[in-house]
This record gives C-alpha cells, sequence and structure tokens, in this order.
C-alpha cells in the first residue's frame, strides 16, 4: 500500500493540529501500533510546531506524508533558515531553559531525521519511522 498526500498550511498555530488529525487519519489506514501512532503524532507535532515558530512571517508550512508499505515519511518545510548549521541536536537543554527540546525529542523518536536540502532560503525536514518493527537478522 502506498499512501501520499501534501498539505500547504499557513504558518500559524493551528496549522499543528490539522497535520496531525491528517497524519492520524492516514496512519488509520496502516497497522501501525498505537505507540508507533503516537510516536508519528509526536514527531509532525514537534516538526510543524517547530515551523511555525521559526519560518518568515510570510512563509507556509509544507507538509509531505508518504505512507509506503512499512514506512512512514514526513516532510515538514518552511522558508527560513536552517537551526544549528543542519543538524539535529541529540542533547537537551539545561531544564530551566525555555524552548529547545523539539529537535532532540524529533532524534530520540525517529528512525531517521535530517535538515535536507532544498531550494534557496527552504528549510526541509525529512524524518522517517517504521510502523512495524524491523526484523533483524539472525545471530550466528
Amino acid at each position: 500500500m502506498r499512501v501520499s498526500m501534501t498539505l500547504s498550511l499557513p504558518r500559524q498555530p493551528s496549522s499543528v493540529t490539522r497535520a496531525r488529525h491528517v497524519l492520524t487519519t492516514l496512519l488509520s489506514l496502516t497497522e501501525a501500533d498505537e505507540e508507533t501512532r503516537g510516536q508519528l503524532a509526536v514527531l509532525i507535532t514537534e516538526a510543524c510546531a517547530n515551523a511555525v515558530v521559526h519560518a518568515d512571517s510570510d512563509s507556509a508550512v509544507d507538509i509531505a506524508i508518504t505512507i509506503d508499505d512499512h514506512v512512514c515519511l514526513l516532510e515538514v518545510g518552511n522558508r527560513g533558515s536552517t537551526p544549528n548549521g543542519g543538524g539535529l541536536e541529540a542533547n537537551l537543554p539545561d531544564p530551566l531553559t525555555v524552548g529547545g527540546r523539539g529537535l532532540p525529542l524529533i532524534a530520540a523518536l525517529a528512525d531517521t531525521a535530517a535538515f535536507v536540502v532544498g531550494s534557496p532560503d527552504q528549510v526541509l525536514l525529512r524524518i522517517a519511522k517504521h510502523l512495524t518493527e524491523v526484523p533483524t537478522a539472525p545471530v550466528r
């Protein structure tokens, strides 16, 4: 099964909720368990919230959701600049710091997550998450 949807939403907080609802609806077509669905909901929420907060003021939040076999690929883009020179920071900020936990949370929950090269002045975060457990090779 392959399901794909693209959205271009206004840069406003309600767009985060809309994106999460669309993802939840698409995931209902899969055999993903509740834990994986919950992790994907957190991933799209954090990625979209970062786009809403950090995008240029006249930018839209562009979202692509692709579910292909057993993998969900999320791409969240906006006009602006890539944070931290393009890397996902895996360390949490000081406990008293306001904000700064979204990218470490994304890095922890995703199978892969990275800022990828897009058009000039475009920030694109690509996140992949397996919907089912990835089989491992038997130990010999």
